[in-house]
């Protein structure tokens, strides 16, 4: 066998040979390993960077809303968990999903001190649902709500209950405040009656509908952890069964705002409906949006506007195209259901309404009563059965 080469002073000048050449290549790779050592020890405390950056970003969630001035929904409260369940005890909402089920067990506090402590990292307090519901409703709107607790809205806390069960959605009614103590006590008496409705910190003014709405979706975020958050106006004929399917599909993109869209011109005669002061700043036709009556927004996406400050937000005068542009900046998947807007009920259909002669329905206490004789409307399996 040869021996290896030496070298000495005397030996004729280096040339490189396939010995060497390899011997610089293992010298290479072990540099790469060592540098890929270093990049992986580099990459993993980059990592733990991040989740504890994204951990702190959540634990802030709560903090930057009680900074907040407009709307403050610091004092938002579930009605039906305040009155029926104490600290600690388990909340009987949707069990779905593959998060445990002591994410139902409720916190040590009232929801209207704090409702979630994010710094504290107290998340018990927020049951896991696929979709939370919020009903917007006025103090004038009493007829409305009567017609809904006959109808396909339950007027119990145990049909509120069942229903959660069997589509994964909670149903609240959404109302803000009010100075006339008149109008404040019947709602308190309302309140003590059924117990179904989600009150927020925010006065009740028809003008500021859009800040009535971005108070609702950081308080039912605070509230819920749901897999998307629905805002439904209080004038519309809803199929919770088949909301719940909906909600439930597959999508590629996590940041979804699912509605019946729309495009059309901006309103700028003072002296017509739907008027926009604004409109200058819209040019002449509005942006593709959701109508208003009901729309659903992923958990993401409002996740991302608890987290905002109110005054990063533009206001329109009308509240669906103030939201439609907040999506737009937001990068979100606009997902367009037809069945979500049908003026008749049909064997599809999941909201109905008087599209496009009205915003919701036009006599809706009437209207919402008709309906529910008509088997194509009432025929769920996830409705409540008359007693």
């Amino acid at each position: 066998m040869p021996s290896s080469p030496s070298f000495s002073k005397k030996s004729t000048p280096f040339r490189p040979n396939g010995w060497q050449e390899r011997g610089a290549a293992r010298s290479t790779r072990g540099s790469c390993t060592r540098a890929s050592v270093l990049f992986l020890i580099i990459l993993s405390i980059s990592l733990v960077i991040i989740f504890k950056k994204d951990a702190i970003v959540s634990r802030q969630v709560s903090r930057h809303l009680r900074q907040q001035a407009i709307p403050n929904c610091v004092n938002v409260e579930d009605m039906l968990r305040s009155k029926f369940f104490k600290p600690g005890e388990r909340y009987p909402g949707w069990t779905g999903g593959s998060k445990d089920t002591s994410d139902q067990v409720l916190g040590g506090r009232r929801f209207g001190q704090d409702p979630l402590n994010l710094d504290q990292g107290n998340s018990l307090e927020r049951p896991k649902l696929l979709g939370f519901v919020g009903i917007q409703t006025g103090f004038d709107s009493v007829e409305r709500r009567k017609a809904l607790r006959e109808t396909w809205f339950p007027s119990d806390p145990e049909g509120l209950f069942r229903l959660e069960q069997s589509t994964g959605l909670a149903f609240r009614f959404v109302i803000g405040k009010t100075q006339d103590a008149k109008k404040t006590a019947e709602l308190e008496e309302e309140i003590e009656t059924y117990h179904d409705f989600m009150r927020i910190d925010f006065e009740e003014v028809y003008l500021d509908l859009p800040k009535k709405t971005l108070a609702f979706f950081k308080a039912a975020y605070l509230l819920f952890d749901a897999d998307f958050y629905v805002k439904a106006d209080d004038d519309i004929y809803l199929r919770p069964d088949r909301l719940s399917t909906l909600l439930a599909k597959d999508r590629s993109s996590p940041r979804t705002y699912l509605g019946c869209m729309k495009k059309g011109p901006v309103i700028k005669d003072p002296k017509l409906k739907w008027y926009e002061p604004q409109g200058h700043m819209l040019g002449n036709e509005y942006f593709y949006h959701a109508y208003g009556p009901i729309y659903a927004l992923s958990a993401e996406v409002v996740a991302s506007i608890a987290l905002a400050r109110n005054d990063s937000f533009r206001f329109f005068i009308n509240e669906d195209v103030t939201v439609g542009a907040w999506m737009l900046a937001m990068n979100v998947n606009h997902e367009d259901n037809r069945d979500l807007c049908d003026p008749k009920c049909t064997a599809t259909s999941i909201a109905v309404w008087d599209i496009p002669k009205c915003s919701g329905l036009c006599k809706p206490a009437e209207k919402l009563r008709e309906l529910h004789k008509i088997d194509k409307c009432l025929n769920s399996p996830t409705l409540p059965a008359d007693e």
